[in-house]
């Protein structure tokens, strides 16, 4: 069974960095792009950032988080992490992971189609 944890949200102020990741398990990791996601209150779920599979080596961002936040993934602890810098009021959200099978998406925005998702971990962004 698939399943992926996320960890490492809490209150920063604007300007500070912040650092999340996601556990998975239940997959063999490296067959799988892995994918961020933030749902702001009222409003859709979009994607931020996605890490293909090691064989594929590649890394999409939104334009709203590029230059900011940095995906990366560790095959050793089965693990992906997002390094958010530079946060902003509008970064605040749930930020989801997402696990998708051998290639990250086109649209790194879409979020249909993946095969398994975190429960959340909040990040507020305020003074």
């Amino acid at each position: 069974q698939l399943q992926l944890v996320e960890s490492g949200g809490g209150l920063v102020q604007p300007g500070g960095s912040l650092r999340l990741s996601c556990v998975a398990s239940g997959f063999t990791f490296d067959e799988y792009a892995i994918a961020w996601f933030r749902q702001a209150p009222g409003k859709e779920r979009e994607g931020v950032a996605c890490s293909g599979p090691p064989s594929e080596a590649e890394t999409k961002y939104s334009d709203s988080v590029k230059g900011r936040f940095t995906i990366s993934r560790d095959s050793a602890k089965n693990t992906a992490t997002l390094q958010m810098d530079s946060l902003k009021r509008d970064d605040t959200a749930v930020y989801y992971c997402a696990a998708m099978y051998a290639i990250c998406p086109h649209n790194v925005i879409n979020p249909r189609g993946y095969d398994a998702w975190g429960r959340g971990t909040q990040v507020t962004v305020s003074s």
